[in-house]
């Protein structure tokens, strides 16, 4: 779990995708979400899962015919698109949710996705510069959790000692990036696109906090979390650094 700064008042929403059942219900359900925008077939899956959607969005080609007469018959509002559009319909979704006002928004995107462009897709949208304004980006996928900080954002993980976390600059360069309380600490340190430093850390205290200047950053924290930290085999280099400088091996 995580809680982001910078910004996170405000309305909260939920974005709900399609792709099969969510991985639990639960992380939708125990908490109030003063909109729930789905995503096409995103309004089933809400559905199943015990949220209300508020907003449907997509070329609603993947709705049940059910789902489509429920929407209808409870007037909820339907941004209805083409099917040859320029953005997925998970990209809608976000987009509504930030012109609703949202401050925070939780994804949630069901245990079956199997097109693994979707998923990278969906990782794509979340570091969408019109996102930057919203306080809180989290998405539930699959077995993990995802916390994008866009520049000047903040997360604070609560994590068990030993869990591991990766972090990823997917979206372009990072800078100024700071990591406290965990094994690999981090001081204003640049993280290049595409490299692989920040893959599995791992908590050494109860909160785990990570920051950006500059740039996306996602954080991926798996679920269930590991109950012991990485074995690194590059353990001589990294004691000839300083603790500030200590940065994450990637796991082989």
């Amino acid at each position: 779990m995580g809680t982001v700064g910078s910004g996170a008042d405000g309305i909260v929403a939920a974005v709900v995708i399609g792709g099969g059942p969510l991985r639990a219900p639960s992380d939708a359900t125990s908490r109030r979400f003063d909109i729930v925008v789905a995503a096409d077939s995103g309004l089933d899956v809400a559905r199943a899962a015990g949220l209300r959607p508020t907003h449907l969005v997509g070329d609603l080609d993947s709705i049940s015919t059910a789902g489509s007469e429920w929407a209808a018959a409870n007037g909820v509002p339907i941004e209805e698109h083409p099917a040859d559009k320029d953005a997925t319909d998970t990209a809608l979704a976000l987009t509504d949710a930030r012109r609703l006002g949202a401050g925070e928004i939780v994804l949630f995107g069901g245990v079956g996705i199997d097109r693994f462009d979707h998923l990278l897709g969906t990782v794509a949208a979340l570091g969408d510069p019109g996102l930057a304004e919203v306080g809180t980006l989290t998405a539930h996928l699959g077995a993990s959790t995802l916390h994008v900080l866009h520049p000047g954002r903040e997360v604070r993980l609560e994590l068990a000692v030993g869990a591991v976390f990766s972090l990823l600059a997917l979206h372009g360069d990072c800078t100024g990036v700071d990591v406290r309380g965990a094994r690999w600490p981090l001081a204003d340190a640049d993280l290049p696109a595409g490299s692989t430093r920040g893959i599995s850390n791992a908590a050494v205290e109860p909160t785990v906090t990570v920051a950006t200047r500059t740039g996306v950053l996602t954080v991926v924290v798996p679920r269930p979390d590991p109950s012991t930290t990485p074995d690194h085999p590059q353990q001589q280099s990294l004691q000839q650094q300083s603790p500030q400088e200590q940065s994450p091996q990637e796991h082989r």
